[in-house]
């Protein structure tokens, strides 16, 4: 089980790390180009979105793998967990129901971190 969570916190981080990265270094422009959503919300909240999701593939791997505060792996899982349920609202919101797919899937395996570091292989 704990290679299962290691290997789900992996591809989580690299997707939120991709994700919040492009978020926080293209123009505004050109993530409104790849991404029809950002149109809704300013510059700054998309760059604020940009942060977190960074932030929790910082969070998932960072703490865990240091075994410093490694409590705060299964809390950024939550996060991201939120950060998805946004998303999937903001999609629908906006008509856009296969595009909720990808924020769901992410959004159930950041809850399968948070329940195997909560609960079933704490670190």
């Amino acid at each position: 089980m704990n290679i299962a969570i290691w290997v789900v916190q992996v591809l989580l981080a690299f997707a939120f790390g991709g994700a919040g990265f492009m978020k926080l270094t293209l123009p505004y422009a050109k993530v409104k180009e790849r991404m029809a959503w950002a149109g809704d919300f300013s510059p700054n909240i998309v760059k604020a979105i940009g942060g977190i999701e960074l932030l929790g593939a910082i969070g998932l791997i960072v703490p865990a793998l240091t075994g410093i505060l490694p409590e705060l792996t299964p809390i950024a899982a939550v996060g991201l967990v939120i950060t998805m349920i946004g998303a999937a609202f903001a999609h629908f919101r906006r008509n856009e129901i296969p595009m909720m797919m990808p924020s769901l899937v992410l959004g159930v395996l950041a809850a399968f971190v948070a329940y195997g570091r909560f609960v079933a292989v704490p670190l």
